[in-house]
């Protein structure tokens, strides 16, 4: 019998217990500590041993079996299967001593990241960080029965099949009688693609439409990943002051071949151009022959008023290619977003994606189809909605009880509010104020020259609770004050 004193649980492992006693076993196991037809201790022992339930053991011994790892010999308890995997024959080992150059190697070819997301924002009390789901809003209840109605034998090809470079047709068809005409969108199947997030969906855009010789232009103060992305395709690239009303159409330089805009809510100072100038915009666009490529993301979490039509609902001549996410409204994890364009361009996006990861996971498709298509997002979006509205207001009033000063605040909602601390260095306010307990995003990040100004900074309210803001708050003053 394996001996029980060689079992042990990290309490600090993720996981449930029985997840963590599987994990502890199977480990053994393959590194070979365990040994075919060594016979384990009774559930009873080895729940003793660790001080959990004898039925947590036993359902992982249970899944261990299902899993051919473990055999069940009637009543004389559990055994390592003889068809267990066997553990290499060779010893593990890492290079001694590397002669590889590998920064002189690698050179500047890898981007910068530009903005830091701490991984452990969670655990942070006064948490102003943008983009991070909050668990007691989510429905996980509904996503795991919709994650289950995928995973059954009625969805089997759509878990299994390698579509090569097709979607899924649940999740285009939702997309395109639900949520484009929504934004005011009308779109044909072969006129949409699902990608990684929009993230991914910027970087086709760049790939297919820039490189030597091209120029495109971007909104300055924008997306910094847009920015890395841009500068990988050795394009000529021009950074736009944005205004008030976002990007003005007539800073575009003369002879640019792409803009990158976020006009419906401008990240990050939030201001959304008006009707008139996005038909300024097209109308520009159409006389130089310049494409637009629109990233709408955040349109959902327009509490304050209706979101404006997209700049692709007022393209009449298919210049505007739009680019759409479900990682922000649903949760930032699930990495699906899509593209929506003319057929010969999402038709060379579809190739380009195959040749690189083929397509999003079946798996994640048809759940995100089953959650979208039962009323389960909509549910979500107007949850987050009145929630979000509170979080504002209390973030409203707490800058004006503190005098703090907003450079952009979104008229429509959004998730995150743009300040300006004029006189201080938000990259080291940060650094002070996340020693007590507070994480903001320093606004340097977002600006394309390198000595950009450093006196911006942005507050996001989609993981903090109401119950926070007023003292996160008090505490930016105070560090404000201070710096």
């Amino acid at each position: 019998m394996i001996s029980i004193e060689t079992f042990f649980l990290d309490q600090t492992a993720p996981g449930t217990l029985q997840s963590r006693i599987q994990q502890m076993v199977a480990e053994g196991i393959l590194q070979g500590r365990f040994r075919p037809g060594e016979r384990l201790p009774s559930s009873r022992k080895l729940a003793l041993h660790l001080g959990v339930s004898r039925i947590t053991v036993t359902l992982a011994y249970t899944e261990l079996v299902a899993d051919d790892y473990l055999s069940a010999r009637g009543r004389s308890g559990y055994y390592v299967s003889e068809n267990a995997p066997e553990p290499p024959a060779f010893p593990a080992r890492k290079p001694d001593n590397s002669t590889v150059d590998w920064p002189n190697l690698i050179g500047d070819k890898a981007p910068s990241l530009f903005l830091e997301k701490p991984s452990d924002w969670a655990t942070y009390k006064y948490n102003f960080i943008y983009g991070q789901a909050d668990p007691s809003l989510f429905d996980t209840a509904n996503w795991r029965l919709c994650a289950l109605q995928a995973l059954g034998k009625r969805d089997f090809d759509s878990l299994t099949a390698d579509r090569f470079d097709q979607d899924d047709p649940q999740l285009i068809d939702f997309i395109a009688r639900q949520t484009l005409p929504r934004r005011g969108i009308l779109a044909n199947p072969d006129e949409i693609l699902i990608t990684m997030g929009a993230q991914h969906a910027l970087w086709t855009c760049a790939q297919l439409l820039l490189g030597a010789g091209r120029k495109a232009a971007i909104e300055n103060p924008g997306y910094p990943s847009l920015r890395s992305i841009i500068e990988g395709t050795e394009t000529s690239c021009t950074h736009v002051n944005v205004d008030a009303e976002g990007l003005p159409p007539d800073s575009i330089p003369n002879g640019t071949n792409v803009v990158f805009t976020t006009p419906s809510h401008q990240c990050p100072t939030t201001a959304t151009m008006p009707l008139a100038r996005r038909h300024e915009l097209l109308d520009r666009a159409e006389a130089e022959d310049m494409l637009i490529v629109e990233d709408d993301y955040d349109f959902e979490m327009s509490f304050l008023r209706p979101p404006s039509p997209a700049l692709k609902s007022l393209d009449r001549t298919g210049r505007v290619i739009h680019v759409g996410s479900f990682s922000k409204s649903i949760f930032p994890g699930l990495r699906l977003g899509y593209l929506v364009g003319p057929a010969p361009f999402i038709a060379a996006a579809r190739s380009l994606r195959a040749s690189v990861l083929r397509h999003p996971p079946g798996l994640l498709q048809r759940t995100t189809a089953y959650f979208l298509s039962l009323g389960h997002y909509d549910a979500l979006i107007r949850r987050t909605s009145r929630t979000y509205h509170e979080r504002r207001k209390e973030l409203d009033r707490a800058i004006d009880l503190h005098g703090l000063a907003v450079a952009g605040g979104g008229a429509y909602g959004g998730s995150a509010i743009w300040m300006h601390a004029p006189g201080v260095n938000t990259t080291d306010l940060a650094v002070s104020l996340r020693a007590q307990g507070v994480l903001i995003e320093p606004g340097a990040a977002f600006f394309g020259q390198s000595d950009g100004p450093d006196a911006f900074y942005r507050l996001a309210y989609s993981s903090i609770p109401v119950g926070r803001i007023q003292d996160g708050v008090a505490l930016i003053a105070k560090g404000i004050k201070q710096g």
